[in-house]
């Protein structure tokens, strides 16, 4: 019995050595090769990044590209590491054929946000740092992926809006132009001049370098309301300088009306009381007299 063991565990021993040797060897070389091989393809694609950023590509474009250049060689080369390993790639080929569709059907609104990224980055209706509206939401562009888009709002939220979405609705981009429109409107007492008013927003406006003197500023009376004559300043700033020039305005704006003498009207409402019961009571004393 002790013969039969030492025999076996003998056997075991060379076996193992001898797959160690061969199959084990192989596996490791081919393990080392792959690791290899995805180092130099990560240095590769950093090399493309670079030369792509230093020619000015757009940045979507490259965000988008490169990591997916770097999946679809990772992939080439795990294809070739099971083929020098002598696993049979077709078969694989066929099962990950067979998951994909079936994760294609049950994810039939994810390749909706697919098709929609891949649609965003062909058309260009926004970029990485634009500022856009969409779907009821605002914000800058940080990043674009091929099933969603994340939005970066003023108070530093970021909103993630499906792809799908995106690319089958309205989307309104602020930055595509360089330069953007403001209107505000300014509520003044019909009591005050509403000539001195718009004097005193165009001195403003021309004290502000940010806001552009060609296409030159429109300011007029806008419309005649319930309580103020309102009085409309249409200006022209660059899209970067567009609310730092707005906050500049209200503000200016408030602190000259008031140093000039020009009041900002409340809601009024006159309300006139009639008093029809001292009224009778003076016919019927009238009456028995």
């Amino acid at each position: 019995m002790t013969y039969l063991m030492s025999v076996t565990f003998s056997e075991i021993l060379t076996t193992v050595s001898n797959w160690l040797v061969t199959e084990g060897l192989k596996i490791v070389i081919a393990l080392i090769v792959f690791f290899i091989y995805c180092a130099i393809v990560k240095s590769i694609c950093k090399k493309i990044n670079k030369r792509l950023e230093k020619k000015h590509v757009d940045e979507t474009l490259r965000k988008v590209s490169i990591p997916w250049l770097r999946r679809i060689l990772v992939f080439i080369g795990f294809a070739c590491v099971l083929a020098y390993l002598g696993i049979e790639t077709s078969s694989i080929a066929a099962a990950i054929t067979s998951v994909g569709l079936t994760i294609g059907l049950a994810l039939q609104g994810s390749l909706s946000n697919f098709a929609g990224g891949v649609i965003i980055i062909i058309m260009r209706p926004y970029k990485i740092g634009d500022y856009i509206e969409c779907d009821g939401n605002s914000g800058t562009v940080e990043d674009i992926k091929l099933f969603y888009t994340y939005l970066r709002t003023s108070d530093n939220k970021v909103i993630v809006i499906p792809n799908g979405v995106a690319g089958n609705s309205t989307v309104t981009n602020y930055s595509v132009k360089d330069t953007r429109r403001n209107d505000l409107v300014f509520s003044i007492s019909y009591d005050c001049d509403f000539e001195k008013a718009k004097e005193l927003i165009k001195e403003c406006i021309d004290k502000n370098e940010l806001i552009l003197k060609d296409p030159a500023p429109f300011i007029n009376i806008k419309a005649h309301s319930a309580n103020s004559i309102d009085i409309l300043a249409r200006y022209y700033t660059k899209s970067d300088d567009y609310w730092t020039a707005h906050w500049y305005m209200l503000e200016a704006v408030k602190k000259t009306f008031d140093e000039n003498g020009i009041c900002i009207p409340y809601p009024q409402l006159d309300v006139h009381v009639k008093n029809d019961v001292k009224v009778e009571e003076t016919k019927e004393t009238t009456d028995k007299e």
